[in-house]
C-alpha cells in the first residue's frame, strides 16, 4: 500500500463521485477507479458500493476514512514537526530596567524583544542602576539598561542608547511664567537629590558639580520616594533635577505646584546605556541577542 492509495480513497470518500474526485486529483476517472480496486484487494474489504448513479461508503470504508485521514495528517505534518524539533529552544532572558525609562527607549526594547522573539523571551527586571549592573556581572541578568557612567569593569561592554536633557524641578508659584531658570536663582533653595535607593554615580557626580557651582544647601532624603521629593519641592523647601521632556514617566511624580524648567546657564544630560558581559556575547550564549541589540540600538536616542 502506498500513501497515494490513501489519498485517492479519501478524495473519493469526500466527493462520493469518481469523476469529481478524479478532477480534483488531476487524473482520469478510470485509473482512479483501478487504484481504489487495488486498495480494496490489498485490504480484503470492499470500500465503496458503486452503481451507475451512486457511490457510497461501505461499513469498511466508513471505518477506514478516519484512519486514512489520521495517517495523511501525520505525514503532512512531518515537515513542520521536523522544523520545530530543529529550532533552538526559546530561552528566557532578563533585561534590567532602572526607574524612569523614557517611552522612546521602552519602545526600542519592545522592538528588540520582537526581533529576537523566536529565540529569546525578553522580560524586564526593575532596579537601581548599581544593583542591576552587579546582577549582570554575576549572571542573574542577561543585560541591563543603566544610567551612565558605571564602573569600568573590563568584563562588561556598554553601548550608549539614549541621552536626555535634565531640568530644574522647582516650586511653580515661585517661578510663575518663567521659561528657564539660572543656578544663581536656586541658591536659596536646598537641593533634594534622588532617593537613595536609586542614586547612582551620575547623580552623585551631579551633586558634587552643583556644590562647586554654588548650590550648597542640601536636604537628605534617605527613605523618600520620587513622590516625596516632589512633595518637598511643592512646599517650597527645595529644588530637584529631573528629565526635561514632558513625556518622561518621571513627570508622573510631579505635584500641582511643581514645574520643570530648563537651565539657562547649566546643561546637564543623563546618558543611558546597555551593558552585558563580553564573554556571553562573543561566542557565548547571548551572541545572537547582542547582535540584535547592536542593530536595534545602532543610533542613540535623544530627548
Amino acid at each position: 500500500m502506498e500513501l497515494l492509495h490513501l489519498r485517492y480513497f479519501v478524495a473519493v470518500a469526500q466527493e462520493l463521485n469518481f469523476s469529481t474526485a478524479a478532477r480534483k486529483l488531476h487524473m482520469a476517472a478510470s485509473p482512479l477507479s483501478r487504484r481504489i480496486k487495488d486498495l480494496e484487494q490489498e485490504l480484503g474489504h470492499r470500500l465503496f458500493d458503486r452503481d451507475t448513479h451512486h457511490v457510497k461508503l461501505t461499513p469498511a470504508g466508513s471505518a477506514l476514512l478516519p484512519i486514512a485521514r489520521g495517517v495523511l495528517e501525520q505525514v503532512d505534518s512531518v515537515r513542520w514537526r521536523l522544523d520545530e524539533a530543529m529550532r533552538p529552544r526559546r530561552t528566557t532572558v532578563l533585561l534590567g530596567v532602572p526607574s524612569g525609562i523614557h517611552p522612546d527607549l521602552r519602545e526600542r526594547t519592545d522592538e528588540l524583544a520582537e526581533r529576537v522573539g523566536e529565540r529569546f523571551e525578553v522580560k524586564r527586571w526593575p532596579g537601581g542602576t548599581e544593583r542591576l549592573v552587579d546582577a549582570v556581572c554575576d549572571g542573574r541578568l542577561a543585560l541591563t539598561l543603566a544610567r551612565l557612567p558605571v564602573g569600568g569593569d573590563p568584563a562588561l561592554e556598554q553601548l550608549p542608547v539614549m541621552s536626555e536633557r535634565l531640568g530644574a524641578v522647582v516650586p511653580r508659584d515661585r517661578f510663575e511664567g518663567r521659561e528657564s531658570v539660572a543656578l544663581a536663582e536656586l541658591s536659596e533653595l536646598a537641593y533634594a537629590g534622588s532617593p537613595s535607593a536609586v542614586t547612582n554615580a551620575y547623580f552623585r557626580g551631579l551633586d558634587q558639580q552643583l556644590h562647586e557651582l554654588g548650590i550648597r544647601k542640601r536636604i537628605e532624603l534617605s527613605s523618600a520616594t520620587f513622590d516625596g521629593v516632589s512633595e518637598i519641592v511643592s512646599g517650597g523647601l527645595a529644588f530637584s533635577i529631573s528629565m526635561l521632556d514632558s513625556r518622561s514617566p518621571m513627570h508622573n511624580h510631579l505635584l500641582g505646584n511643581v514645574a520643570v524648567l530648563p537651565f539657562s546657564d547649566f546643561h546637564p544630560r543623563l546618558e543611558t546605556g546597555l551593558l552585558w558581559r563580553k564573554d556571553r556575547a562573543n561566542g557565548g550564549d547571548l551572541e545572537e541577542l547582542i547582535a540584535a541589540v547592536r542593530q536595534v540600538f545602532a543610533r542613540p536616542l535623544h530627548a
